[in-house]
């Protein structure tokens, strides 16, 4: 058992084929018995690149197929992070240090709210930008993108 914290690309690929998926699939497996947390505004940000890319890889009904189970998923697999001032505090701090997207802030500032309540958290991104960050904040983090 161990603890995950999954940024929005990281969490998409357990709903839609990529590089990646393989790993993901396998840390999120409930049988594996690890505690999985997201970013409230991870279903924001997982509907606007699913919405972005419908034209190029899905269509409107897979869009919307992946959509109801990563919401059923939700509400029942994750534990969320919501987003609160304090933590959008952090954010815009760790966006000027770590020279971060904005939805990427957000979400390392939320992985750092669990981190601080359990320091064995990782952070499970493929951004190697975020991930860098995510280490320079003493987090651990894995990859799914270079996992065998």
């Amino acid at each position: 058992m161990a603890i995950y914290f999954f940024d929005s690309g990281a969490i998409a690929m357990r709903y839609v084929q990529q590089p990646g998926t393989q790993q993901v699939r396998k840390l999120a497996d409930p049988a594996a018995g690890n505690f999985l947390y997201l970013s409230r505004i991870t279903d924001v940000e997982l509907t606007s690149a699913l919405a972005r890319c419908r034209p190029e890889r899905l269509g409107s009904t897979e869009t919307s197929t992946v959509l109801d189970r990563f919401r059923k998923d939700l509400a029942r697999d994750y534990r969320v992070v919501e987003i609160t001032v304090p933590l959008l505090q952090r954010a815009s701090l760790l966006a000027d240090s770590h020279g971060l997207r904005a939805g990427d802030a957000v979400q390392l500032s939320a992985a750092l709210v669990v981190h601080s309540l359990d320091p064995s958290l990782i952070l499970v991104s493929a951004n190697p930008e975020l991930n860098a960050a995510a280490r320079a904040e003493g987090l651990a983090t894995e990859d799914p993108n270079r996992q065998a």
